[in-house]
């Protein structure tokens, strides 16, 4: 696997194999997209380095670009299969009490302007998915749940090439910078799924 993504990262399709994993993994949350980002962003480093290699594949600025407008577009699509999930989705939610719970946090969260939620979860494992798709069962408006989406779009891909960029750059192999900054990666993770699992404080 590891042999696969270094010569992905060596060729224009790296751009369209992010933008496809980071749009999916709302679907599909083992999607490794996370990891990809940070691969991607490591291989820029390094070939940013003191003897650059032969292809300047990935540029950094364009993979922040596809990777946070991937997330946005992403979270849009769930958002509008839920508002149109009818009966069905209805059930298949209702089935899970961490969904449930999930749903009904976000939905008075982004009642009373609490959309750092929509941010906050995007880092946790599954979290942009019960977030997209809460967000579009509870009928909130586009317009109350897409700037939060942006938001956690940007800080997400932000924080993945950041990452691997300059963990590549500081570490000084590409191997280990992509090694750290998945661990910090799966850290933020962790601790962004303790946040959102913490009880909601008693109303006064």
């Amino acid at each position: 696997m590891l042999e696969t993504l270094g010569s992905l990262t060596t060729s224009p399709w790296i751009y369209a194999v992010v933008a496809l994993s980071v749009v999916l993994d709302v679907f599909l949350p083992v999607l490794p997209s996370g990891v990809l980002v940070i691969t991607a962003a490591a291989a820029a480093a390094a070939a940013a380095g003191p003897v650059p290699g032969p292809e300047q594949v990935p540029d950094i600025l364009a993979l922040l670009v596809i990777a946070a407008t991937s997330s946005v577009l992403g979270d849009m699509a769930a958002f509008r299969l839920a508002r149109r999930g009818g009966a069905r989705l209805d059930r298949a939610i209702s089935r899970s009490r961490r969904l449930t719970l999930a749903h009904e946090r976000l939905g008075t969260a982004l009642a009373r302007g609490g959309g750092a939620l929509v941010v906050i979860a995007r880092f946790a494992p599954a979290g942009r998915s019960v977030v997209s798709l809460g967000a579009g069962k509870t009928h909130r408006k586009v317009m109350e749940f897409l700037p939060w989406s942006a938001l956690a779009g940007m800080a997400w891909a932000g924080y993945s090439v950041s990452l691997g960029y300059f963990g590549t750059q500081w570490l000084g192999a590409a191997w280990l910078g992509t090694a750290v900054s998945v661990i910090a990666l799966f850290a933020a993770g962790a601790l962004a799924a303790f946040v959102i699992r913490r009880p909601a404080p008693a109303a006064a």
